[in-house]
């Protein structure tokens, strides 16, 4: 069912307040072919990433030495207390001609109205009753960027939904990861913006930071963006609900003679479609901010000084920016998708 769009944001700016979730933009820090978690130490990594946050990051990232909210000067996200990184897979499109174009990222408004982001997304801190946040070091991953089965992906936690228009405050449908939404990414003429939720693990073993496939030292509690609920005895620690939020804009990609006759004209950096979808999370708030912000009910993008955060202005954590490690070509038209080789342009 579609909303209005003054009833779906007023529904949504009511569940807001009453969950009081923290709700930012997080504006693109960099555009890298570089994996800290998976694939740390590598330059060229399989697939391209698009990060935001801190600009500590790096190719090591080591758990044990690096403190983002120490070493980073600057971040790329709303809130300057939050030296956190967050990434993932970017989107591309494919032409007839076997070209690719990676598809640009806007803001998404919602119970706020606009969030201003050059690239990169939104990220949401979603509690559930009491919960514990992060310790320093932690990291996770959710999705698994080889999969191709979207029956092996829950659709209540990954999942795209079309939007109609590139009006990112014309809220269509109901939450996240329902109704319609789809694990595949929508192939639809129709579709102006293609919305990706990435909704992560709530429950953590309360021991290890990481583990060796970055998912099972955390365990879900449900499905949809709720703050999730009772945590399993082997996964003991509520976490906040960490979900992602992209608006990719396929507007200008919308002219249906330009795809390739079989396939979907959409997919991601890993040449593979909605099914592959992740994210990945590396904790870096400073001190026990996130604690409090938590504790206090601190809410949306607004400064909370029950916690000690500070909003920054859009022109502030815009300007935020971290050179590419592993430098290659990436916007414009490429021959091949930059994996393996550096990109080419077409």
């Amino acid at each position: 069912m579609q909303l209005t769009s003054l009833a779906a944001v007023a529904l949504l700016a009511r569940n807001a307040a009453a969950q009081n979730m923290l709700r930012f933009a997080c504006s693109q820090l960099t555009v890298d072919r570089v994996d800290p978690i998976v694939n740390p130490g590598m330059l060229f990594t399989p697939h391209l990433h698009q990060i935001v946050g801190g600009n500590s990051f790096n190719i090591t990232m080591d758990p044990e030495t690096h403190d983002l909210a120490g070493q980073s000067t600057c971040t790329s996200c709303t809130f300057k207390e939050d030296k956190s990184n967050y990434w993932t897979a970017v989107m591309f499109f494919q032409h007839k001609n076997g070209s690719f174009h990676r598809v640009p990222q806007v803001g998404n408004g919602g119970p706020q109205g606009q969030l201003i982001n050059d690239g990169g997304l939104d990220v949401y801190y979603i509690p559930s009753g009491r919960t514990t946040a992060f310790k320093k070091g932690f990291r996770m991953i959710a999705g698994n960027a080889a999969n191709t089965d979207p029956s092996k992906v829950s659709k209540g936690n990954i999942c795209h939904r079309c939007w109609t228009s590139t009006n990112d405050n014309n809220f269509v449908g109901g939450a996240p990861c329902s109704g319609s939404d789809t694990v595949e990414i929508p192939a639809n003429p129709s579709c102006k913006m293609i919305r990706q939720t990435i909704i992560f693990p709530t429950c953590w073993d309360g021991k290890n930071l990481d583990s060796p496939d970055h998912q099972s030292h955390v365990a879900y509690s449900g499905v949809g963006a709720t703050g999730g609920g009772a945590c399993p005895s082997s996964h003991p620690v509520k976490l906040p609900q960490v979900m992602y939020e992209l608006m990719w804009n396929v507007s200008t990609f919308s002219d249906k003679s330009q795809w390739p006759t079989t396939g979907n004209p959409f997919v991601y950096s890993m040449n593979i479609g909605g099914a592959a979808a992740h994210g990945d999370y590396v904790f870096g708030w400073e001190g026990n901010t996130l604690q409090k912000a938590m504790d206090s009910g601190c809410n949306l993008n607004r400064d909370c000084a029950a916690a000690g955060i500070h909003a920054q202005t859009p022109a502030e954590y815009n300007a935020c920016k971290k050179p590419q490690m592993a430098r290659e070509e990436v916007d414009g038209w490429l021959k091949a998708l930059p994996m393996g080789s550096m990109a080419v342009k077409a």
